[in-house]
């Protein structure tokens, strides 16, 4: 378990002014060191797995072990940490956060997907947190309009030095969740809330600002919700410490003299810096990050250890359930789904037709998380690939509006885009070298005929996209034909009925070099 060296919240040490009262303080200041170690985009990889990171079991051990080594440290996560394996969605996120608060984690902000259980779910696991969720830009809408969900910031006392911590969530969570789970509120613009935030930041003489921020720099995102664009525009923030996008910053992305940090995804990589302030005001910082090679050679905290087990147990009877057999790897990768066809998403779209009898299946690629070893096909393995608690839903669609999520889901191409279009009772060719909007070739029908722009068809998607989650708002408020089961009990069910993928695709997808 975490040894908590419990940093102080009192103000000691700001100078005395009309608005506080409080005298200076007489100790003068020392250069002090302040550890940060962080993480992002977990995506509720508990354990340690062949192709993930660490686990939490080694990650307490770190923070742990430098704690014994520094009086400073602060541990603070990035966001998109509650969602996205079987152990963290069973129970819509509260096996996470019990491991985040064994954890010790200092401060987090909502990632996107932290936002998947729905924004009350959120708010409810936030208040078993043993530590605050910090979202500056975050408000609610309606009757309780612009009034703050989660904390804006947080002071910590580092020996006499503020240290500031606010957070942001990115605006993309619009799209990047079910629409539907972030009903009544908003995301308010990262850069001007952050303004505001410094200021008040300033007014508390605070001497070190660390912008907490599920942002990203991904070059698909607009560009003004970027953390580098952060960084730039709000040069007061000393540190970004950043997630959303995967990035890997071995040592930072340099940004007017301050620094964005990331660490990957999947507790790959933890990250550290290390913080020398001054007592003149001049700060430096030691940028690099904690590998899993260099994970593995410590020692797994036995309280850690225990918590895991407990949670593995209780999940157990459900997740290792065999619901089938596959005689080939079902390849879920994210560099795979995101940008091509896969033998996994041929299986799953199929499944959603074999359910509904649409004409069309279309469902995003992104929402693919995980591939599916040969063997025994378990329940967990399923909710492993599908972890998003996603539903079918049949809606009606003219042939131009098939076309039109064609264009949406190619638009990323060749970067690795969440919204790329797996489908099913159609096979589609695209030019990416044709500008967006304009890509679609060709687009067959299961019968060899062209799709018909004027024709409507019966199209079964995820209730994301029928959302207008990823862009896709051509679904958006079409005619609804049928809601079914979620993607992963469909998919289960069709394994179960002895469906078996191939050893390669069919051509579904076809790329016009």
């Amino acid at each position: 378990m975490r040894k908590f060296i419990k940093l102080s919240l009192f103000l000691a040490a700001i100078t005395l002014t009309a608005c506080t009262g409080l005298e200076k303080s007489s100790t003068p200041k020392q250069t002090t060191e302040l550890v940060i170690i962080h993480a992002n985009d977990t995506h509720g990889r508990i354990v340690e797995g062949s192709s993930d990171g660490m686990g939490y079991s080694r990650i307490d051990a770190i923070v742990e072990d430098y704690e014994s080594k520094y009086k400073n440290v602060l541990y603070l996560d990035a966001g998109d940490t509650l969602h996205g394996t079987v152990m963290a969605s069973l129970d819509r996120g509260e096996s996470m956060v019990k491991v985040l608060n064994e954890t010790g984690v200092d401060a987090t902000v909502p990632g996107n997907h932290d936002y998947n259980y729905g924004i009350d779910r959120l708010v409810e696991l936030s208040k078993q947190m043993n530590f605050p969720v910090l979202a500056a830009n975050v408000v609610r809408d309606g009757v309780l309009k612009d009034k703050l969900v989660f904390d804006d910031y947080i002071i910590k006392d580092i020996d006499g030095y503020k240290v500031g911590i606010f957070g942001l969530s990115t605006p993309e969570t619009a799209f990047k969740t079910n629409p539907k789970n972030i009903e009544g509120i908003k995301f308010l613009d990262p850069v001007e809330t952050a303004k505001k935030v410094v200021k008040k930041l300033k007014k508390e003489n605070v001497d070190y600002i660390i912008a907490l921020a599920h942002l990203g720099l991904d070059q698909s995102s607009e560009a003004k919700d970027r953390s580098d664009n952060l960084a730039k525009m709000v040069p007061e923030i000393d540190l970004v410490v950043d997630g959303h996008s995967h990035t890997v910053l071995p040592n930072g992305l340099e940004v007017n003299g301050n620094y964005v940090v990331q660490t990957g995804e999947y507790d790959k990589n933890l990250g550290k810096v290390v913080v020398t302030l001054n007592p003149d005001g001049t700060v430096k910082e030691n940028i690099s990050l904690i590998d899993k090679k260099s994970a593995m050679t410590m020692v797994e905290d036995p309280d850690m250890v225990k918590i895991v087990k407990e949670i593995s147990a209780n999940q157990a009877k459900i997740t290792e359930t065999i619901v089938g057999k596959t005689d080939v790897k079902l390849v879920g990768d994210r560099a795979v789904v995101r940008t091509g066809e896969s033998n996994l998403a041929d299986l799953l779209t199929d499944a959603m037709l074999w359910k509904t009898g649409a004409d069309i299946a279309l469902t995003n690629g992104g929402g693919i998380r995980s591939s599916i070893d040969v063997g025994d096909i378990t329940r967990g393995e399923v909710i492993q690939v599908l972890p998003f608690g996603n539903y079918v839903i049949v809606q009606e669609l003219t042939g131009a509006d098939v076309i039109a999520a064609l264009e949406n889901g190619t638009a990323g191409y060749p970067s690795q885009h969440g919204a790329f279009s797996q489908v099913a009772g159609i096979k589609y060719s695209f030019d990416p070298s044709k500008p967006v909007g304009q890509r679609i070739v060709s687009v067959t029908m299961a019968n060899g005929e062209s799709i018909d722009k004027n024709k409507t068809y019966k199209v079964a998607t995820n209730d994301f996209i029928a959302a207008g989650g990823d862009l896709y708002v051509m679904f958006k408020g079409k005619k609804v034909l049928g809601n079914y089961e979620g993607l992963d009990e469909i998919l289960t069910a069709y394994i179960a009925s002895g469906a078996k993928a191939k050893d390669e695709v069919d051509g579904r997808v076809k790329v016009i070099n």
